[in-house]
């Protein structure tokens, strides 16, 4: 998701956030809650552009399991969890298992 268009002296959010200075010297897009990272910090996020990603990811998901709860079947989808990590510009990453390392994150609990 689109990581830029922070508004200075727009409100923010604070999240703990992983830094990695060596890769990301200027602390603006390598941020995120979850890698290998070791320090956390604390940061503000940028309310706006977190709200425009996260509703943009969120409707990019509701399309789509409409469409698999539409094919139907002897299993039909009932419910899906999905992960998130917000980076400290509010960009928004979808999490996969293998690398959900700490409880540290946004859950998406979509019922039917």
């Amino acid at each position: 998701m689109d990581m830029s268009g922070a508004v200075p002296g727009e409100p923010t959010l604070p999240f703990w956030v992983s830094y990695d200075e060596e890769s990301d010297p200027d602390g603006e897009d390598s941020m995120g809650l979850f890698g290998n990272r070791q320090e956390a910090v604390l940061r503000g996020v940028p309310l706006g552009v977190l709200r425009k990603n996260l509703a943009d990811a969120v409707d990019a998901l509701q399309d789509l399991f409409a469409e698999v709860a539409a094919r139907g079947g002897p299993l039909p989808l009932r419910e899906a969890q999905l992960s998130v990590q917000v980076t400290a510009a509010g960009g928004v990453q979808f999490v996969g298992s293998a690398q959900v390392q700490s409880s540290r994150g946004i859950v998406l609990v979509f019922r039917q």
